[in-house]
C-alpha cells in the first residue's frame, strides 16, 4: 500500500467509526464534546451518511485510486471551512470546528504524502 493510499485509509477507519459512534450512541459522542443531547433521527442519518463515506475513502486507499486521493484533500479542507463560517454565523457550536480540524489535519497528510510521492517519481 502506498503512503497516499495509507492516509486515506486512517481516514476512512476514522469516518467509519465516527459514523458508528452517531448511529450507536450519538449522546455519548456529542456529550464528549460539550454538545446537548438530542433525540432527533438527523444525527443517526448523519452517522450513516459518514459510515459510508469512510467505507468509500477505505476501498478507494485499497484500489489506489490517485485521482479520488487528491480530490479528497480538496473536500476535507471545504470541510474545515464550512464547519468554521457555520461556528461563525452562530448556525453551529464552535465545537464543530474541533471535526473539520480532524478533516484538515487529514487532508494536509494526504497531501503532503502525494507530493512526496511525486518527488521519487
Amino acid at each position: 500500500m502506498s503512503k497516499p493510499a495509507f492516509t486515506v485509509k486512517a481516514f476512512g477507519l476514522y469516518v467509519i467509526v465516527l459514523g458508528l459512534c452517531l448511529v450507536l450512541a450519538p449522546n455519548l459522542l456529542l456529550s464528549v464534546f460539550g454538545m446537548p443531547p438530542t433525540s432527533e433521527v438527523w444525527i443517526r442519518v448523519v452517522g450513516l451518511l459518514a459510515f459510508n463515506i469512510g467505507v468509500y475513502y477505505v476501498y478507494a486507499a485499497k484500489c489506489e485510486a490517485r485521482a479520488f486521493f487528491q480530490a479528497s484533500v480538496y473536500s476535507r479542507v471545504l470541510v474545515l471551512v464550512a464547519f468554521a463560517a457555520f461556528a461563525g454565523l452562530g448556525l453551529a457550536s464552535p465545537v464543530l470546528v474541533v471535526f473539520g480540524l480532524a478533516d484538515f489535519a487529514g487532508a494536509v497528510w494526504t497531501q503532503l504524502a502525494l507530493r512526496a510521492e511525486r518527488a521519487t517519481a
